[in-house]
């Protein structure tokens, strides 16, 4: 990182500057750690980038001295913070410094107005306050369960990206209807608790699209591109003129999904949609029956402005191109006038682009209630992604709740020396305190109304995020804090609501105190066998007992080598292939070998790694993947995932960080061992998968261990 300037230096001695009394007045760190023996100063560019998408001026010494003036007498003569929050049965914490005498009114969200603070039901409530000076204050009120309930005994499920599992019935991706069908087998065949998912948030059209579902258009609104297009009801009613075109498109589908399945193609999501949407075009001129047609006017009505805005900025894409910053200068803002002609011109579009959100989410329903109906305790693990498209239709329609000029990252650290940049525009926490945190209230609504529960995707961005100034690198950055008590309250209040579990991804630099968080309001964490060593002591791999109860335990992610990938060395080769290496192979090789050779070394001492053995006496490698999961379930994690390419020994990751035309990543379909494509029908049928879930379902000490919940959490690079 560049030296910092002499004002940031001095923000870590004991009379801070201006500028960064100014910075922390705001949230904005001054400095960070990457590690508990180092802190780095931030730039004063850093700072004064993050006060400006703030809106606060820093540009000058005389601005900086307005804006803390400003600031201060803000806060010395404001009566509450915009957004207070109660937890369980108790008063909020904030009305206690109210002056003596202050009258309180409460509009509740059930309709009830009080004068007391006390005994407030669940929900976000409008506060209104009069201070016997005169002064007023208007507050957001957000009364939360004390915390999340613990899961009821333990859980194993799958971990998949949908689209990876195609079926001989999908259109050359995996679908809504793939989704459904193998919620239905590995509950009732399986006996699993839950099927864990990608983000099947929007994505942004392209050319090509943008095939990460961790960089979305709209994460409020799922993509239509899941669709199982023959499930629609409406499809079986196509005009009988048109069946000759619905012949061609099934057959075009059968080829696309026979060149993934049977020629080696990857997964053309492009392809895919091209198909469907022409399909569904066909599908949409069938008239709606009356019953439909008021559950579809219910959905309109349920999501109101929101959903208007996400199918308006689709069909303004259509005609202008996908990034709303280059459209004609009245369209780029959703409330204009412009854009409500706009929107009547193109109705026809908009009501295409409504109807398939309604279908999306109907089929996300079935999926869902398929699980429950083949006695799975939690179903569907919907993943939300940190962040959005900065070109998308959140980006458009929420534009005064993101911080201009800015995006989400991480800052540089022992695995990455450079930083990350993610590209996603971060929310403003000012702006969002201000409105109650409603957009990521409706957000979180939306996400649990058809999940047993919720993956956060880098949870610890509930309480503050890296923020890059555009056009800087990464290691110009600085974080910017929110008001994670609020955040937290509100992701408890609406996952209490859903009936759902809520899973933080906790991987990566996380500060001191955050995962004991957590953990107090039941949030789970997230726990990957290989980062999970004694940090603290003696570097070795962590004994199962002294793992942590509240979490989800895996042995990978969609973000790491497969299991068999890891134990074989091909996860180095890989790198090698690609110039990822930052050491000589040699090196590479050796520590790779010397990490798994700890790791089975504590699985045989446990009497773990048995099995069939392999060329020349040596345990085979479904042998070492079967000992991997009998030791996850040693450990006492409510919920234990396995990662559904495991079960058939692929060996490619689905994501190579630090990669992009490199590596085909979020396009691989499933593979066993040899790279051949499996199917949906090939893995019921596998004797490989059911040889490792009999061992998940039966091994040794299943729903054994002590929960004490002092296991340490590893240490991983984030994305």
């Amino acid at each position: 990182m560049r030296a910092a300037s002499s004002q940031a230096t001095q923000a870590t001695s004991s009379q801070p500057t201006p500028l960064c009394r100014l910075a922390e007045a705001h949230g904005v760190a001054t400095s960070y750690s990457p590690n508990p023996d180092r802190t780095v100063a931030a730039s004063d560019t850093a700072l004064v980038a993050a006060l400006a998408a703030l809106g606060v001026d820093a540009s000058t010494p005389g601005a900086v001295s307005a804006a803390l003036a400003a600031r201060e007498a803000e806060t010395r003569e404001r009566l509450l913070p915009p957004t207070v929050v109660c937890w369980g049965d108790r008063a909020p914490a904030a009305l206690a410094g109210l002056p003596d005498g202050t009258r309180l009114r409460i509009a509740t969200e059930q309709g009830e107005t009080r004068a007391s603070a006390e005994q407030l039901p669940p929900g976000v409530h409008a506060l209104h306050a009069t201070a016997p000076d005169g002064r007023t204050a208007e507050a957001h009120v957000v009364v939360a369960p004390a915390r999340l309930p613990t899961p009821p005994g333990r859980a194993y499920g799958l971990l998949v990206q949908l689209y990876s599992l195609l079926s001989h019935r999908s259109w050359g991706m995996g679908d809504l209807g793939d989704l459904a069908e193998l919620t239905a087998w590995a509950g009732r065949a399986l006996g699993a608790g839950f099927v864990q998912v990608n983000p099947l948030h929007a994505a942004v059209p392209g050319d090509p699209t943008d095939p990460s579902p961790y960089r979305p258009s709209s994460r409020r609104f799922p993509d239509p591109v899941h669709l199982r297009v023959e499930d629609v009801p409406e499809f079986a009613y196509v005009d009988d003129r048109d069946r000759g075109r619905v012949r061609t498109l099934l057959e075009r589908a059968e080829r696309l999904r026979a060149s993934v399945l049977h020629k080696g193609a990857l997964i053309d999501r492009d392809a895919v949609w091209e198909l469907k949407r022409e399909a569904l075009e066909l599908v949409h001129a069938v008239p709606l029956g009356p019953g439909r047609r008021a559950a579809y006017a219910d959905f309109l009505a349920e999501e109101g402005e929101a959903l208007e805005d996400h199918a308006t900025w689709c069909a303004l894409a259509e005609v202008h191109g996908s990034d709303w910053r280059r459209w004609p200068v009245g369209l780029r803002d959703p409330r204009s006038s412009e854009t409500a002609r706009a929107r009547a011109e193109l109705m026809d579009r908009v009501d295409f682009h409504t109807r398939l959100a309604w279908l999306t989410d109907a089929q996300l329903a079935t999926a869902q209630r398929s699980a429950r109906d083949a006695g799975m305790a939690v179903g569907l693990v919907h993943d939300l992604a940190v962040g959005v498209h900065p070109d998308g239709a959140d980006a458009w329609a929420q534009q005064e709740y993101f911080a201009a000029g800015m995006s989400v990252g991480a800052p540089p650290d022992a695995f990455n020396a450079r930083g990350q940049d993610w590209g996603l525009p971060p929310w403003r926490p000012d702006r969002l305190a201000a409105s109650g945190y409603a957009p990521y209230r409706r957000l979180l609504r939306a996400l649990f109304r058809h999940a047993g529960a919720l993956r956060i995707d880098h949870v610890m961005g509930l309480f503050r995020l890296w923020w890059i100034p555009q056009g800087r690198p990464p290691t110009e950055g600085t974080y910017v804090r929110y008001d994670a008590e609020a955040m937290l309250a509100v992701l408890v209040l609406e996952a209490s609501r859903a009936g759902a579990l809520v899973i933080g991804e906790d991987l990566g630099t996380v500060e001191p105190g955050v995962r004991e968080t957590l953990q107090g309001r039941g949030v789970l964490g997230t726990s990957v066998l290989w980062f999970e060593r004694d940090w603290d002591g003696d570097g070795l791999p962590l004994p199962p007992e002294r793992w942590r109860a509240d979490c989800l335990a895996t042995a990978t992610t969609h973000d790491l080598p497969p299991t068999a990938s890891r134990l074989t060395g091909d996860h180095v080769e890989l790198r090698e292939r690609l110039g990822l290496l930052t050491g000589s192979l040699a090196a590479e090789r050796a520590a790779a070998a010397a990490d798994i050779g700890e790791w089975l070394t504590l699985l045989t001492r446990l009497g773990l790694l048995r099995g069939a053995s392999g060329a020349g006496g040596a345990v085979s490698e479904e042998a070492e993947i079967q000992a991997v999961h009998r030791f996850l379930l040693r450990t006492p994690a409510r919920l234990v995932g396995v990662w559904l390419p495991d079960a058939v020994g692929d060996r490619r990751p689905q994501n190579l960080p630090g990669t992009w035309d490199q590596y085909p990543n979020w396009r691989l379909p499933i593979a066993d061992a040899e790279g051949r494509p499996v199917t949906l029908e090939d893995l019921a049928a596998s004797p490989r998968l059911h040889a490792l879930m009999d061992v998940v379902r039966v091994g040794p000490g299943a729903g054994a261990g002590r929960v004490d919940g002092r296991g340490r959490a590893g240490r991983h690079a984030e994305r």
